[in-house]
């Protein structure tokens, strides 16, 4: 633990902040898997059954398929078969869209957090690196002809520490983001084919 602390203090409150990051972004992204989990994002196979019993004309089936289904795509599939039962076309695609609305922002919650880590991250390693130099150089400035490069050099490398540190946070935090927002296009991709074969099977 002192050889952290030891190594966050070399960097400055820049390192400090940057450390912060890193335990905001692995903390997002744990959530996020576990949140995903919950919505059923690679869970197709329930809301595909229930689409084919409901275009063979199976409707009762089809929605006693999908009750108490927490999946997004069976929610959704749901909320459609509810709507076609009760309302006019029109109205029930306004429903639909909708839920699949809500259901989309609830998947896409919590990416601005890494999309702002990622931002930030190397700005701050790049602020304490700036910094770091300043120091570096005014120690210079005033050790004059007695200046040590030995010295000199040690200070500019835990100065680069905070960009190095900086973009090892960023980095994470950018391939979590794509690959969590290809997951969100996916569903959003999966919902609109699911809802778009119901109501055409509808006016068939």
């Amino acid at each position: 633990m002192t050889q952290i602390t030891d190594f966050l203090n070399m960097g400055g409150p820049a390192m400090w902040a940057i450390a912060g990051l890193s335990v905001l972004t692995l903390a997002m992204i744990l959530w996020k898997l576990w949140q995903l989990s919950r919505l059923g994002a690679w869970r197709v196979a329930h809301a595909e059954r229930a689409v084919t019993l409901w275009d063979q004309g199976h409707g009762t089936e089809a929605m006693a398929l999908l009750v108490g289904r927490r999946g997004v795509r069976s929610r959704v599939v749901h909320a459609a078969m509810d709507a076609l039962s009760f309302r006019a076309p029109p109205q029930a695609q306004e429903e639909t869209a909708r839920v699949a609305r809500a259901a989309m922002a609830e998947a896409r919650e919590g990416l601005r957090v890494l999309e702002l880590v990622m931002t930030i991250a190397p700005l701050i390693g790049l602020l304490g690196t700036v910094l770091g130099m300043i120091d570096a150089f005014q120690a210079l400035q005033q050790a004059g002809n007695r200046a040590d490069p030995a010295a000199l050099a040690g200070g500019i490398w835990e100065a680069l520490l905070t960009t190095a540190a900086g973009m090892g946070v960023a980095i994470p935090a950018g391939i979590a983001l794509s690959w969590f927002d290809s997951i969100a296009d996916r569903l959003a991709h999966d919902l609109d084919d699911l809802a778009t074969r119901l109501f055409l099977s509808q006016g068939r």
